[in-house]
């Protein structure tokens, strides 16, 4: 790149020159040769013999010029040739060819050119440098730990992904609550061109353990200081970043700023945007030693491969035992003990644009990082109050997190054209179950979604999960009291039973649940609650027999009839949902239908009830009740799984189809 830059300048040169020569010249001829202060004539009638101002000097001085202008003309000539040979060789540079394609690195430097990239911009290719080449993989390492911060990470990782063209390996220090919900995650979104390790963060508590921390991230927010012992020895450059960030461009914008570093530079880091480390938020106020206004870790560069070299750990480790003697605890965790070393040692840190970390903490300058959306790279939540917190534009960063939030994490799966990246089994038999759909049908996003892997996370809120030492595990367990798992977990222990729990609903957004059979049935009198769906749908839990469940002691059974579809219990054997029926309309129909065809017994619980709570309609049946297509569609994915079900079950299965056509 540096010598297709000089090519260019030689290119520019000599065309400047072609240009002026002839035009200086011209100017020097006409004004630049005065005697007694009159110009040279060019004039023809002046410069006939008859002339009076005509003399021998001025003849001698006319033909001195002469020569000269012969002299200027080949040398422009000299110059048209070097100028057309340097064409002929290096046509690649005027058509954009180049052996290897680039990320190129933007904006990047102090905070003072920060401003001026912003009013001026970038116009000059020959400034920008060969940063990330097309296949590089960055590396990004996390510390996440819970189940809160894997949330963040789920939205931070989607937002790095969105914007990413080159290959990714994420570093993640992680508890098992966490790993669980991650690695669950990755591997169900089969994103090419990804590769996840898990570090075990509770190994790495003895290493932290002995600094007191006020922060809210607890242990956990001290980790990044032992990433140098922690990451892989080989590894020489990483990007560190807090749980609560959000991209806002393509993450290899920053791994490029690695090119800037020069001399002792082994760490990378945005300025704190607010007056925390100045000590002047309140009375008394006393924060840890910082340079000026301190650096912000929630994002950092790290060049390991140095820092191991400088004796990282030694350093960090001096430092925090000194100050800890006369702060007593870190009030922001592992940033204290950055901004303390580097306090001793400035030399350390390179200071990055502050639009790479845009903080939207309490007393925050961060609205002096942009001027527009096109300026924001990073966005950090580092308040306690994360989408609450208070700025003028904070309105477009809550839209900006909720898009990827809400973001669909199989959009993801983008190949990275031209890069090699190692084959995953899943994903290829996934591609290949799709291009066997053929897309004019006008049924296709149903047979889509069947191939589509969706995800439930079990825990993903707190609870205290312990498997089952004899494999009778229960994954949902709401309003259950221990003598009646017992119950439970006895009759599914040999036989295929699904035990029905009645279902009820209320029209009320506040209800006080009832605490026992007879209170239930007491507002069940009173119109506060109703049969689950008995104006709506009757046929979906008719055959529960609810006029026998208001008496009934003891569990009873039921047969089973068109279109029921109550909420059962079953042994996790039990066969699996049909994968065609997402959205509303018939797969808890299906379900059941099936595990009849099974001959499962459904069995009524009588004292075990829930209560369906109202809610807003759900997107899709809203289009089931608006798109007539939908409709067509659910009869046609109906009528395919009824026949389905008959080669599968022959015989027995035809009751089925004569149900359906009496229903």
């Amino acid at each position: 790149m540096l010598g297709i830059c000089r090519g260019r300048r030689k290119f520019l040169a000599a065309s400047l020159t072609v240009l002026f020569v002839p035009a200086i010249t011209w100017i020097y001829l006409f004004a630049g040769s005065f005697e007694d202060g009159k110009p040279v004539s060019l004039s023809p009638l002046e410069s006939q013999p008859h002339s009076p101002r005509y003399t021998a000097s001025s003849q001698r001085e006319r033909e001195s010029l002469e020569v000269r202008m012969r002299e200027v003309e080949e040398e422009n000539r000299v110059l048209r040739k070097q100028l057309s040979l340097a064409q002929s060789r290096s046509p690649s540079h005027h058509r954009g060819n180049h052996s290897k394609t680039y990320s190129m690195e933007e904006g990047t430097g102090d905070s003072e050119s920060l401003r001026a990239g912003i009013v001026a911009g970038n116009s000059s290719e020959c400034g920008q440098q060969p940063a990330v080449e097309k296949c590089e993989t960055i590396h990004v390492a996390i510390v996440c730990a819970g189940y809160n911060a894997s949330r963040d990470v789920v939205t931070l990782v989607k937002s790095v992904l969105f914007h990413r063209r080159n290959p990714l390996h994420f570093h993640l220090i992680a508890d098992a609550i966490a790993k669980q919900i991650l690695a669950t995650l990755f591997q169900t979104w089969m994103v090419p061109a990804v590769r996840i390790d898990f570090y075990d963060a509770d190994e790495l508590k003895s290493e932290v353990s002995w600094i007191p921390n006020k922060h809210y991230s607890g242990i956990y927010g001290l980790m990044k200081l032992v990433l140098t012992k922690t990451l892989p020895s080989n590894l020489e450059r990483v990007i560190v970043l807090d749980t609560d960030i959000t991209f806002a461009t393509d993450i290899a914008e920053l791994w490029a700023v690695f090119h800037k570093f020069k001399g002792q530079q082994v760490l990378g880091l945005v300025e704190n945007q607010s007056d925390w480390y100045l000590g002047n938020l309140w009375k008394n106020h006393r924060p840890w030693p910082a340079l000026g206004r301190g650096y912000n870790t929630g994002v950092i560069l790290l060049l390991l491969d140095k820092l191991r070299k400088m004796k990282w750990e030694q350093m960090w480790r001096l430092t925090a035992e000194r100050e800890l003697m006369s702060m007593l605890s870190t009030s922001l965790a592992d940033q204290d003990i950055f901004n303390a070393v580097i306090k001793q040692n400035p030399f350390l840190v390179y200071q990055l644009p502050c639009f790479w970390n845009v903080q939207l903490s309490d007393h925050t300058r961060s609205e002096q990082c942009y001027r527009d959306v096109s300026d924001l790279k990073v966005i950090h939540w580092n308040s306690p109050k994360k989408l609450r917190v208070k700025n003028k534009h904070v309105e477009f960063f809550r839209n900006l997190y909720l898009t990827f939030l809400e973001y669909d994490g199989n959009l993801l799966r983008r190949e990275l054209f031209g890069c090699p990246s190692e084959a995953d089994v899943n994903s290829e038999n996934l591609q290949k179950q799709l291009s066997e759909l053929d897309e004019d049908d006008l049924c296709y996003e149903f047979r889509r979604e069947r191939f589509t892997v969706h995800r439930t996370h079990l825990y993903f809120l707190h609870y205290e999960y312990e498997p089952a030492s004899d494999n009778t595990d229960v994954t949902l367990v709401a309003q259950l009291s221990m003598d009646r798992k017992s119950v439970i977990q006895l009759d599914l222990a040999n036989t295929k039973k699904a035990l029905i729990v009645p279902a009820f609903e209320t029209l009320r957004y506040r209800l006080s649940f009832p605490k026992s059979k007879a209170e239930l049935l007491s507002m069940l009198d009173m119109g506060t609650l109703f049969t689950f769906r008995y104006h709506v749908w009757t046929k979906g839990h008719a055959p529960t027999n609810f006029a026998k469940w208001r008496t009934a002691t003891t569990p009873y059974r039921v047969e089973w009839e068109a279109d029921f579809e109550p909420y059962v219990v079953v042994r996790k054997d039990c066969p699996e949902y049909d994968r065609r029926f997402v959205g509303f309309g018939w797969n808890k129909v299906a379900h059941i239908m099936e595990l009849d065809a099974q001959e499962y017994e459904f069995t009524v619980l009588p004292n075990a009830y829930m209560i369906h709570m109202p809610h807003a309609p759900s997107f899709d049946i809203t289009k089931f009740r608006s798109n007539k297509q939908y409709r067509i569609c659910l009869k046609t994915l109906k009528e395919e799984f009824q026949q389905d079900m008959s080669r599968h079950y022959g015989f027995a299965a035809l009751k089925y189809l004569t149900a359906e056509n009496n229903s």
